[in-house]
């Protein structure tokens, strides 16, 4: 019932500002349907693998499906600015297929003008592109393919965990450019064994990689607002902090693994970064607008973050004067670990079969749900 009261509160004051409740239908009325895709393009690589269908010319693989039973299926790159090809679309557009590797923003302007908007399907997980809450006053569906790439993202926080602890990519540009200069990787590579590493936030990601880490002997803690089943606990050995900036101090490596949400926005600030340990490796696959920019590049600078490494930027994708491309001691990438072939073909899998459900009248899997009936997941309440 509280659930149910706040979701209820939110929607009325939405509505309130010119967005209407409950206008839209979940499920398809007869008739062909204006999909839209917003992926990011592929260009030379499209043709070099017949699975890479993440990309816009790959299309999640469903344009035959789609246009076989009479709908319009629109893929595009192009998503910001007034002028750009997504902006054509929103008036008539029945469907959009997002992805937050190349994130098509679903403001609440945008939201307002797509009169015909019924559902929102993340290809991947976090649809925090969407104005969530204008959504739910709109009576859209948001949904996402739940768990579609999780094993991808942990396998990636790892990667990135070693490739910090280890100092290598300082290593790896000597070989480029022709250096040979052991003490100058040496004399901050460490081992991972005996380190403490903590994750902030342990949903399926946060779960996935403690299991991971357990191999290497770390000393492993969690922060969440639930505490794991005490059977993975143990199996684990992961202990749960309740307090988030008495866990924080402890970590020698600190993980990310977070929705974006008004509550966590930043919440790595000038403040609590330097609450954190001197030196400390921090791993963020989440979503970069956790991160303060400016107080992540300061603490880099200064040493007091021994090492930054993810593949989460504000906005995507990064302009080429974002700060963290030229900050000390960073490991950043685009965004990719979340999209790997294998995970590709998985969220492929999940649009397609939600789609199917759509046009049919079904119900998707409940985990899939973000925004249902006017009520947003718990996860970003």
């Amino acid at each position: 019932m509280a659930m149910k009261r706040a979701a209820s509160t939110t929607i009325q004051a939405l509505a309130s500002s010119g967005i209407s409740s409950f206008t839209r239908r979940l499920h398809a009325s007869p008739g062909s349907k204006k999909i839209v895709g917003v992926f990011y393009k592929g260009n030379e690589y499209a043709s070099m693998n017949p699975n890479f269908v993440g990309c816009a010319e790959g299309a999640l693989g469903i344009r035959d499906w789609l246009e076989s039973k009479g709908h319009q299926y629109i893929v595009t790159d192009d998503k910001d600015g007034p002028d750009c090809e997504l902006e054509k679309h929103i008036p008539d557009m029945h469907v959009l297929i997002p992805t937050p590797f190349h994130p098509a923003y679903l403001t609440a302007e945008r939201i307002k003008r797509a009169k015909n908007l019924q559902l929102v399907v993340t290809a991947g997980i976090g649809s925090d592109h969407v104005d969530l809450k204008a959504a739910a006053a709109a009576g859209l569906t948001v949904a996402e393919v739940t768990g579609s790439n999780t094993v991808s993202v942990a396998e990636d926080q790892l990667m990135r965990i070693l490739i910090l602890t280890r100092n290598f990519l300082p290593g790896y540009r000597q070989v480029v450019n022709g250096e040979w200069n052991v003490a100058a990787i040496a004399y901050r590579a460490y081992d991972l064994e005996g380190k403490t590493v903590g994750t902030v936030g342990c949903g399926r990601i946060g779960r996935l990689l403690l299991q991971r880490l357990k191999p290497f002997n770390c000393n492993l803690l969690y922060h969440d607002r639930i505490k794991m089943d005490p059977e993975l606990e143990n199996q684990t050995g992961a202990k749960f902090e309740e307090d988030l900036d008495a866990m924080l101090p402890k970590c020698d490596i600190v993980v990310t693994n977070l929705p974006l949400t008004e509550k966590t926005k930043g919440m790595f600030d000038k403040d609590r970064i330097a609450k954190l340990k001197k030196g400390v490796l921090i791993v963020n696959n989440s979503r970069g607008a956790l991160m303060d920019t400016q107080a992540v590049v300061d603490a880099c600078s200064s040493g007091h973050i021994g090492g930054y490494s993810g593949d989460v930027w504000y906005p995507q994708p990064a302009p080429k004067d974002h700060p963290w491309r030229y900050m000390p001691n960073q490991a950043m990438t685009p965004h990719i670990s979340g999209t790997t072939i294998d995970a590709q073909l998985r969220y492929a899998a999940g649009v397609k079969d939600m789609l199917d459900r759509y046009f049919k009248g079904e119900e998707f899997p409940p985990q899939n749900y973000i925004v249902k009936e006017g009520e947003l997941a718990s996860q970003y309440r």
